[in-house]
């Protein structure tokens, strides 16, 4: 496939609403959309056809090895007047492929992605530190943008990111925004994060959670007066905080536990779903806000299954939401239907519960 080619299929499949494109030898090239991944009635790719992708792919790539080396390479790749892409090089059966996610070139904001006004409130945070969580593709990176993109619009502050590949590009409006990307930038997490605490920041996003060391240099950023997103890939509150304590030694995870506690300002825990109407996808999302009792939630191992009900409770004042709760509201709304919003459910019996008392 050559470049012109490749770059106006691109071209297409975003204009056709995909959010990843697929190429692999002895398939035809498939387009995720609205959830469903649909091949393309052209001839299958050959391996010359791979490889020419992954050539593409890699030439503005700090890649400095050759083609016969490559397993797996991440990079990213630009496309004017289109936008920005993610891309995967990987190798199967012993020949190249690729998976492109698209990247809008428009910065999201928190009502196109349907996400509740409660974000706003938690962007306006001082200090802390705020987890975007779900499965891959769950659109984390979309509302980590969306977080940015508030900020920068209303305060003027310095935002350092650490991404790998850098996604959405952010150009300074109220606050001066740097973006540094693993490899060409700067050589892991943990690094460009330590670097970042020498640069003068307001507020850091750290692309993903990934091991000790970033988890503690991120706890080390909260405590000492800076707002810190993050990812991380666990379904809930709940799970979330399991999953950052359990990183860490037996013996560290009850000084973890605490300093997470007393440093936790907020968790989005996302899914995305296949829309009632069949065209797009629906965010349904668990909000946490920390506040006083979730404090004690966390700090107390043996309660923090408690922050669901709590979450629930508290809706009205404090916009806060199981995942749940959200489902049954979407449900309500003519969003989802009742099949796909019970199989979405954290608990389908409690939620088919709910829906017989609304």
């Amino acid at each position: 496939m050559e470049l012109p080619t490749f770059n106006q299929f691109l071209a297409a499949a975003v204009k056709n609403g995909a959010s990843d494109v697929h190429f692999k030898v002895g398939s035809s090239p498939a387009l995720r959309v609205n959830g469903q991944l649909l091949p393309v009635k052209v001839p299958a790719l050959q391996p010359e056809d791979t490889v020419r992708i992954a050539k593409h792919l890699l030439t503005s790539s700090r890649y400095k090895g050759t083609l016969d080396d490559l397993q797996d390479w991440d990079t990213s790749y630009a496309l004017e007047g289109v936008g920005r892409f993610r891309a995967n090089i990987y190798r199967n059966k012993g020949h190249l492929g690729a998976i492109l996610r698209s990247i809008p070139l428009n910065v999201p904001d928190f009502g196109k992605l349907g996400l509740p006004k409660v974000l706003e409130k938690m962007s306006q945070e001082d200090r802390g530190l705020i987890l975007v969580t779900g499965v891959t593709g769950s659109g984390k990176s979309s509302t980590l943008a969306a977080m940015v993109n508030y900020i920068n619009a209303h305060y003027r502050k310095h935002i350092v990111t650490i991404e790998d590949p850098i996604e959405f590009v952010h150009e300074d409006r109220f606050s001066r925004v740097m973006q540094r990307e693993i490899g060409p930038d700067t050589p892991d997490f943990s690094k460009a994060l330590r670097a970042a605490l020498r640069q003068d920041p307001d507020v850091i996003l750290v692309g993903e959670m990934r091991d000790s060391e970033t988890i503690e240099i991120a706890l080390k950023a909260a405590e000492t007066g800076h707002l810190v997103l993050s990812t991380v890939h666990t379904t809930d509150c709940y799970r979330t905080i399991g999953r950052i304590i359990s990183v860490f030694p037996p013996e560290a995870q009850n000084n973890v536990r605490n300093r997470l506690a007393e440093n936790l300002k907020g968790t989005i825990s996302q899914r995305l779903l296949p829309h009632a109407s069949g065209k797009g996808r629906v965010v349904a999302a668990e909000i946490m806000v920390s506040t006083l009792s979730v404090v004690e939630f966390i700090k107390d191992s043996n309660r923090t299954h408690e922050i669901k009900d709590y979450l629930e409770r508290n809706h009205d004042i404090l916009g806060t939401q199981s995942f749940d709760m959200h489902l049954v509201n979407l449900l309500k709304q003519g969003q989802l239907t009742a099949e796909v919003a019970k199989e979405a459910a954290s608990n389908p019996s409690d939620f088919e519960r709910a829906m017989a008392f609304e």
